[in-house]
């Protein structure tokens, strides 16, 4: 059963292998955002150049100095869904969390926000997300941190958790984590139970969903917009904001959805050493409770679906709500 609530519920770094990108290479497709994404106060865009050549973008927020423990916070490392880049992090839960004393990584995934797009016609595959998540914690990150993953970002941090464990390789390919966050998180089964239950529950709401995600209505209709992905009574203009965000992020296509249901469901790890948290959003119009049920029992948690608020909840009306939830249990970690 899902635990509904209301209210309110470190990091030393290696070798750095970011770098500001000033001038471009040839030989590179940059997918340059049009509508920018101004940053705030604190935070900085570096890139992260993989194995293959082509960069990810990340946005930095370092922890405030004085709420730092002594022996350093776990950092945050955050992974965006599909129609979304780092930005949708940074605008929130970034600041959010920084002040609370954690270093904070937001990425954008290949094809996505400022990142390299792929000579391909969709941006990756969960393994080949996973793995580039992967490989900028192993270049990057010292201390195990905390992943924290939003809908399909969720399924592509399952993908990462189901290949740890004992076994020495995979070590170095995914290295160790502390704990992961899953935010309305796509199940490990994928979509299509949920996509089959609104169709013969909800059939006027499938049909809304599908038009706005896989004809992406939801670029050109703000109603339609809002509905998906926010509560009710977010103003216009922030919704016209972070539509037009949306739609230049996400000019590639994440996966194949086709060739990603035919890999699932997610394998399940032989020992999971991590901690979970699943958490959903009351309000959701894209995971239902039952896939919030789903993604909790296989990792053998509770889940916490928060009260008044939608399904992208760090971007929502009440976007502290969530973010209460993560921080009281990542505090929680630490003990």
């Amino acid at each position: 059963m899902a635990v509904c609530v209301s209210g309110s519920y470190g990091l030393l770094v290696k070798r750095w292998n970011l770098k500001t990108v000033a001038v471009l290479s040839s030989e590179k497709k940059r997918n340059k955002m049009r509508v920018q994404y101004d940053l705030k106060e604190g935070q900085s865009r570096d890139f992260h150049e993989l194995p293959s050549g082509l960069s990810m973008e990340v946005i930095v927020q370092k922890g405030a100095e004085k709420k730092k423990k002594k022996n350093g916070e776990q950092p945050l490392v955050f992974v965006h869904g599909s129609y979304h880049a780092a930005w949708c992090w940074a605008q929130h839960w970034l600041p959010f969390f920084s002040s609370s004393g954690y270093d904070c990584y937001a990425l954008s995934l290949l094809g996505q926000g400022e990142s390299d797009e792929p000579a391909d016609s969709v941006a990756g595959t969960l393994q080949t997300h996973a793995r580039d998540v992967a490989d900028f914690i192993s270049r990057n990150i010292r201390s195990p941190p905390v992943l924290v993953g939003h809908s399909f970002g969720g399924l592509i941090i399952q993908y990462y958790i189901s290949n740890l464990g004992s076994d020495k390789l995979k070590e170095d390919l995914y290295p160790e984590i502390k704990g992961a966050v899953l935010v309305c998180s796509v199940p490990p089964s994928g979509n299509s139970g949920v996509v089959w239950r609104y169709i013969f529950s909800k059939p006027i709401a499938a049909f809304k969903v599908t038009r706005s995600l896989a004809a992406k209505a939801f670029q050109t209709s703000l109603s339609l917009c809002r509905e998906t992905f926010f509560s009710a009574t977010m103003e216009d203009h922030v919704v016209k904001r972070y539509q037009e965000l949306m739609k230049e992020s996400s000019r590639m296509p994440l996966f194949d959805l086709r060739k990603l249901n035919a890999s699932l469901p997610v394998p399940s790890g032989p020992n999971n050493p991590a901690e979970i948290l699943v958490m959903g959003a009351k309000d959701d119009f894209i995971v239902d409770e039952e896939g919030l049920r789903e993604t909790a029992k296989f990792y053998g948690v509770s889940p916490i679906c928060v009260e008044a608020i939608a399904h992208d909840m760090m971007l929502d009306v009440s976007w502290e709500k969530g973010a209460e939830v993560i921080l009281s249990w990542v505090n929680g970690l630490e003990k």
